[in-house]
């Protein structure tokens, strides 16, 4: 376990991330009682105060219980809850990190569909487009570039909305938008001299792009969106775990 300081998110948030990814991959158990304040303060590299910071919004969340006296303790069940990928915006995940959100907008307006952007959205080239690009900030360090495609004639009137401050997922839901799931993929690549302008970067230096297709629940395409994150500002924090089933499985051959 690691927690950074140059990264955005407070240490206590990121101590809280920690933890539960452990919890998560099954590394700590149900019931199992987490190391004394000391050690975990030592191995986390963060005080006493931001520990218990953590620990306490841990149990707040009925992760973690405590007995005085005794220490900390996996919560029974704790393990089988499913781990959060909830498909968030920009300003949600900010405020759930602690963080204060913010946004330049570098482009709102409605435009033709090209042949790439018909495609993923399964509508005919030339259908109006509404397109919306941001850099996007936390506690006023830009973190992201985020251009989003939505047809317009789901969002009418969108261009005359002030993105900078307004959130796009809630004039979304405004809309009668009801997003489902993000179906996303991510990979890295060098800064560009746009990126690099705009994320304060050198040109060359990585990014991660993030590709996400939004769908409601009967599968339709809402909008895509193309993210692009400054390598050494921002991560993205998963596991992967190996299902007992298959295990079991293996075992009995």
């Amino acid at each position: 376990m690691s927690i950074r300081s140059d990264y955005p998110e407070p240490l206590w948030i990121q101590a809280v991330n920690l933890i539960n990814s452990e919890i998560a991959s099954g590394v700590l158990k149900p019931g199992m009682r987490l190391p004394p304040e000391r050690e975990l303060c030592q191995q986390l590299n963060i005080s006493r105060v931001t520990l218990r910071k953590a620990l306490t919004k841990l149990v707040e969340d009925g992760v973690l219980s405590a007995s005085h006296g005794r220490g900390w303790y996996v919560a029974t069940g704790a393990a089988n809850k499913e781990w959060p990928n909830s498909l968030e915006s920009f300003s949600e995940t900010a405020e759930r990190m602690g963080l204060t959100a913010s946004s330049e907008v570098l482009r709102s307006e409605v435009a033709p569909a090209s042949l790439d952007e018909a495609e993923e959205l399964s509508i005919a080239p030339g259908t109006p487009l509404f397109h919306l690009e941001r850099v996007r900030l936390l506690n006023n360090v830009p973190i992201a570039i985020d251009l989003t495609r939505i047809p317009a004639e789901l969002v009418p009137g969108f261009t005359e909305v002030n993105f900078a401050t307004d959130s796009l997922y809630e004039k979304l839901a405004e809309a009668g938008l009801e997003l489902l799931r993000a179906d996303s993929t991510i990979e890295a690549r060098e800064a560009d001299e746009y990126v690099a302008k705009h994320l304060v970067l050198e040109v060359g230096k990585p990014v991660l792009v993030m590709k996400q297709l939004v769908v409601d629940n009967t599968d339709k395409p809402l909008f895509t969106s193309t993210i692009q994150y400054s390598g050494d500002r921002y991560r993205l924090r998963t596991f992967f775990s190996r299902s007992n089933a298959l295990s079991r499985t293996r075992r009995g051959h």
